[in-house]
Formats: C-alpha cells, sequence, structure tokens
C-alpha cells in the first residue's frame, strides 16, 4: 500500500467515523426535537394527548384570565382558529394581548386545554417570531413589515 492510499485510507475512516457519531446524536435528539405549530395546524393533525410541541400565534384579545397565584389562561390564535393555553409561572413583561406568543408544552388529553411549562413573547415591535409571521402571512392576516 502507498502512502497516498494509506492517506486515503485514514481520512475515508475518519469521514466514516464522524458520520456514525453524527447519526447517532440526531437519533438520540430524535424525541427531544420540538416543532412549531400554529393552532391551524394543531387541529388539522389532531396532535395526539403528551406529544411535547411549540404553539405559537397571537395572544387572542379579551382571552386572558388570571387565576389564584400565578396562574393565567389564554387562547393562541392564527385568526383562523384558537387553542385555550393554560400555564402557571411568570409571564414575560411583554405579555399582552394581541402579541405574538410561542409556548411550549402538551395537551394532556385529547381535545383539551392546551398545558404549557413556557411561554416566549416578542420582545420589541418589530420582532414576531419567523414560523408565527409565515403563519400569518399564509393566512392574509399580516400587518407587519418585513424581516
Amino acid at each position: 500500500m502507498t502512502r497516498k492510499q494509506k492517506r486515503l485510507a485514514v481520512i475515508a475512516g475518519g469521514v466514516g467515523v464522524i458520520g456514525v457519531a453524527v447519526l447517532l446524536v440526531l437519533f438520540a435528539l430524535q424525541d427531544q426535537i420540538v416543532y412549531f405549530h400554529s393552532p391551524s395546524d394543531v387541529v388539522e393533525k389532531q396532535v395526539g394527548s403528551g406529544t411535547r410541541i411549540r404553539l405559537g400565534g397571537l395572544v387572542e384579545d379579551g382571552s386572558v384570565i388570571r387565576g389564584q397565584g400565578s396562574s393565567v389562561s389564554f387562547a393562541v390564535t392564527d385568526t383562523a382558529n384558537s387553542i385555550s393555553v393554560s400555564y402557571r409561572g411568570i409571564l414575560p413583561d411583554l405579555f399582552r394581548e394581541g402579541q405574538g406568543v410561542v409556548v411550549e408544552g402538551a395537551f394532556p388529553q385529547a381535545g383539551g386545554m392546551f398545558v404549557a411549562d413556557s411561554v416566549l413573547a416578542k420582545h420589541d415591535e418589530t420582532y414576531m417570531p419567523r414560523e408565527v409571521a409565515d403563519s400569518l402571512k399564509e393566512m392574509g392576516h399580516w400587518q407587519g413589515g418585513e424581516q
């Protein structure tokens, strides 16, 4: 075996080891990856109970109900469909009706209220999560500037 062939074999072996490592990492993280869904997507796909998802849209006007302590319920809408959300914790300072929001959690039972364990609100007047903006553009309700 010549030096050139040995070098090629070492490089090919290294690429193979790196490829196997990447595949193992992707396989291990498969259950941890959470995709974004709009309320219309959730209604269409009928997301099963216990499945963790990210739900994004606008906080529906008149839907915020503050309970005892730090519990709050509100509805997330994409103007076509809305989903009721329950959250226990401190809301971001910029959380309010009519603003973009992404909540992460699950439906404890099929067809029930979405229980969120984290709430992300927009951080200034020009920011909205890209998925939310794209969903609103598809529905024809986008009123913001281009990102």
